[in-house]
């Protein structure tokens, strides 16, 4: 019986998705909706996400347009802006706020540089983990007789190859984060 890789798999394409998510929200000095994707309001009784009430656009390289549909959420918007903390100035005005990115100094830009490497650190711990679960479960079904030492063999050779493929996906993330923010 051979190994099946499939939940394996679905892990890390999680795990994949959840680092491309996290490098997206690091500021570069270029104006993207993406950093507001942890931005949430209170609205209607529920927490929701500035998407969910507004509208984004980008006005320019450096400037982001937020058109609330309900004219009294843009205070709870600018609040919400502001209490995140993400490096940008915000104004508001009689059609909705204007979000700006001012340009990355060269400390700001090593420090963002920093961020983007520990977030691909922790996708690597985190895929890591999966690799010794899956490690675990076919040496377990060797041990238990449901498969031979020649196919936990391979099992693991193919488990270490996926691994790796991950890891060099991981880094191409990476360093093209760390391009987009050194400029």
């Amino acid at each position: 019986m051979t190994y099946d890789f499939s939940e394996f798999k679905s892990k890390v394409a999680g795990v994949t998705e959840y680092l491309g998510k996290e490098l997206s929200s690091i500021h570069t000095g270029r104006a993207s909706s993406a950093i507001l994707d942890g931005v949430f309001i209170e609205s209607y009784g529920a927490q929701l996400a500035v998407q969910h009430v507004a509208t984004i656009a980008n006005e320019d390289a450096r400037t982001i347009r937020i058109v609330p549909w309900e004219k009294s959420n843009g205070k709870e918007i600018e609040k919400a802006i502001n209490a995140a903390n993400l490096g940008v100035s915000i104004s508001a005005d009689s059609d909705g706020l204007r979000m700006f990115f001012p340009p990355l100094t060269t400390e700001r830009r090593i420090a963002y540089t920093k961020i983007a490497r520990d977030k691909v650190e922790d996708a690597r711990v985190a895929l890591k983990g999966e690799r010794e679960k899956a490690k675990n479960e076919i040496i377990a079904s060797e041990r238990d007789g449901d498969m031979s030492e020649d196919e936990k063999t391979r099992a693991l050779e193919d488990l270490q190859k996926i691994v790796d493929e991950t890891n060099a996906n991981f880094e191409s993330l990476g360093n093209k984060k760390e391009q987009e923010i050194l400029g």
